[in-house]
C-alpha cells in the first residue's frame, strides 16, 4: 500500500514539475534574446522570439516588456503550430530614413497565421513611424504612383484573429493595410498623423472577408478608413474620424480584375473636420467590376466638407487619360440617419455613370445644416432616382449635374 501511494505521490509532483516548466516555457520575452530598451534595435530579437513561439505546439505567447524601443522593418509569419498572442507593454519607433527600410514595403508585418491576437498592454502598443521625412519625399501627387515608402502596419492572410489596443502614429504611408484576411477584429485603434501628411490612410481593407472595426480614433492626412476592392461582409462600428478625408468605399475600377465588393456595413461613427465623410468613389474611364450592399447609418458630421458622397466621377490631380463614364456597377446602397453640419453648400453629392446607372440607392432621415453666406445646403444627382424615407435636409436632387464634369478632390 505504501508502495501504491508512493507511486501516486510522485507522479503527481513529478507532473506538476513538469507542467510547470511547460508553462513558462510557452511565455517567450523578447529580453532572452537580446532586447534592451533604448537606441539598439530589437527586430532580431522579436523574430528570434516569435519564430519559438510560432513553433510551440500548445498556445504561446510572446511578451515585449514595458519601455521605448528601436526597430527595424519585421516579418512575424506563419503558419504557426498553435494559437500565439503578442503582448505589448513596450512603444517602439521607426527609423526615420526611408532608405534604412532597404525596399521593405512595411515596418511591421504578420502574416498567414490562424489564430493571432496582437494587443497592447498597460499603456504600451504605441508605434511611431516617424514619418516626417518620408512625406516630403512623396511625389504620388505628381506621378501617380503612390507605394514607394513602408507601410507602419501589413496584415496578410491572417484568420481568427484580433488586432486591439495598438496605436500607430505618424505612418509614412498607410498606416494598417488589411489583406486576404479572414474572421478578423481590429478593436480600439488609434491612428494619428498630422492633416498634411499624404496618403496617410488609417486602415485599409481590401480582399478580405469577415472584417470587424470596432471602435477607432482616427486622425490622419487622408481616409480614415478606405475599403479596397475584394472587401466582403465588413462592418465597420464606432469610429471617430478627423481630420482626414472621411470613409471611403473605393477608388474603385482603376486597375483591370478587381475582386466584387459585397456587403460593407459603417455605422455609429463621427466625423469631424474632415474633406469628406462618407463616400463611394469610382474611377472615370474606369475597368468594369460591381459593388453591392454598402450602407452607412447613424452617422454624426461636425462642419464636414461633402458629407454624403457617392461619386462616379472620380479623377485625382486630373491623372484620367479620359472623361468617361465609369464602368463600375453599383447597386443596393443606403444612407440612413446622417446629422450635423457640413462645411459645404453641397451635402450630399449622387453622382452615377451615365454607362450603368446606379440601381436601388436610398437616402433616409439626413439632416445636415449648413451656415454659410451662399444660402442653404443642396443635393446634386446624376443618372440616379434615390428612394427617398423620413425627412431630408436638403431635400433630394434639388440640382442635376454631370458624371463626367470637374475632376474630384483626392
Amino acid at each position: 500500500m505504501r508502495s501504491s501511494t508512493f507511486n501516486v505521490t510522485s507522479f503527481f509532483i513529478a507532473f506538476c514539475f513538469s507542467a510547470s516548466i511547460v508553462a513558462k516555457a510557452t511565455v517567450f520575452d523578447i529580453t532572452n534574446y537580446g532586447a534592451k530598451a533604448g537606441n539598439a534595435d530589437i527586430s532580431q530579437a522579436l523574430t528570434s522570439a516569435w519564430k519559438e513561439a510560432c513553433a510551440s505546439a500548445i498556445p504561446s505567447s510572446v511578451l515585449i516588456p514595458k519601455g521605448s524601443y528601436s526597430m527595424r522593418a519585421v516579418k512575424l509569419q506563419g503558419p504557426c503550430k498553435s494559437k500565439v498572442t503578442v503582448n505589448i507593454a513596450g512603444n517602439f519607433k521607426a527609423p526615420a530614413d526611408p532608405a534604412q527600410f532597404k525596399g521593405e514595403d512595411s515596418w511591421v508585418t504578420l502574416q498567414n497565421v490562424d489564430g493571432l491576437t496582437f494587443t497592447g498592454v498597460g499603456g504600451g502598443g504605441i508605434f511611431d513611424g516617424e514619418g516626417e521625412m518620408a512625406w516630403k519625399q512623396n511625389d504620388c501627387a505628381k506621378t501617380g504612383t503612390c507605394n514607394s515608402l513602408p507601410y507602419n502596419f501589413r496584415f496578410n492572410f491572417l484568420t481568427n484573429s484580433i488586432i486591439s489596443h495598438i496605436s500607430s502614429v505618424d505612418s509614412k504611408l498607410f498606416h494598417m493595410n488589411v489583406l486576404g484576411c479572414k474572421n478578423m477584429t481590429l478593436q480600439d485603434i488609434t491612428i494619428s498623423a498630422p492633416h498634411n501628411s499624404l496618403n496617410t490612410d488609417g486602415i485599409h481593407i481590401g480582399r478580405s472577408d469577415g472584417v470587424y472595426i470596432k471602435g477607432a480614433n482616427i486622425k490622419t492626412g487622408d481616409d480614415c478608413v478606405s475599403i479596397g476592392d475584394g472587401t466582403k461582409n465588413l462592418h465597420v462600428e464606432k469610429v471617430t474620424c478627423g481630420p482626414g478625408h472621411g470613409i471611403s468605399i473605393g477608388s474603385l475600377g482603376r486597375y483591370p480584375n478587381e475582386d466584387h465588393v459585397v456587403g460593407v456595413y459603417v455605422k455609429n461613427c463621427v466625423i469631424s473636420g474632415t474633406d469628406n465623410g462618407v463616400r463611394i468613389k469610382t474611377w472615370l474611364n474606369s475597368y468594369e467590376t460591381v459593388a453591392s450592399d454598402l450602407h452607412f447609418e447613424d452617422i454624426v458630421m461636425n462642419n464636414v466638407m461633402n458629407p454624403v458622397m457617392l461619386d462616379q466621377a472620380y479623377c485625382p490631380y486630373n491623372h484620367c487619360k479620359a472623361r468617361v463614364a465609369s464602368k463600375v456597377k453599383l447597386s443596393n446602397i443606403s444612407f440612413k440617419k446622417i446629422r450635423g453640419t457640413t462645411g459645404s453648400k453641397v451635402a450630399i453629392r449622387l453622382v452615377c455613370s451615365s454607362g450603368v446607372p446606379c440601381q436601388n440607392v436610398e437616402i433616409a432621415d439626413i439632416d445636415l445644416k449648413y451656415n454659410g453666406r451662399d444660402g442653404p445646403a443642396v443635393s446634386e444627382c446624376a443618372n440616379v432616382k434615390p428612394k427617398i424615407t423620413g425627412k431630408l435636409n436638403p431635400a433630394a436632387c434639388t440640382k442635376l449635374v454631370s458624371d463626367t464634369g470637374s475632376a474630384a478632390s483626392a
